[in-house]
């Protein structure tokens, strides 16, 4: 377990209380749950961004593949 000392802006920190006043869990847990959380939106966004990047990257290689496969259908069709 790591200590972490954070700054953390008033209105979210009053926002927090706010919400574990009606939980029965300690801030420290909704923290890192909340961070956690976090985590796994981001690395979901990062793959994404991953994908998007190098889907681009083999764009003009699948319309080329794709181009060559009609030429063979169409070739069949005259047989």
């Amino acid at each position: 377990m790591k200590t972490v000392s954070l700054k953390i802006d008033d209105s979210i920190f009053g926002e927090t209380e706010k919400i574990l006043s009606k939980m029965s869990i300690p801030r420290n847990r909704y923290i890192n749950e909340a961070i956690e959380c976090y985590n796994k939106l981001k690395k979901r966004q990062l793959l994404e961004q991953k994908l998007k990047e190098e889907s681009a990257l083999v764009k003009d290689d699948s319309i080329q593949i794709l181009k060559e496969f009609e030429k063979i259908d169409y070739a069949d069709e005259s047989i």
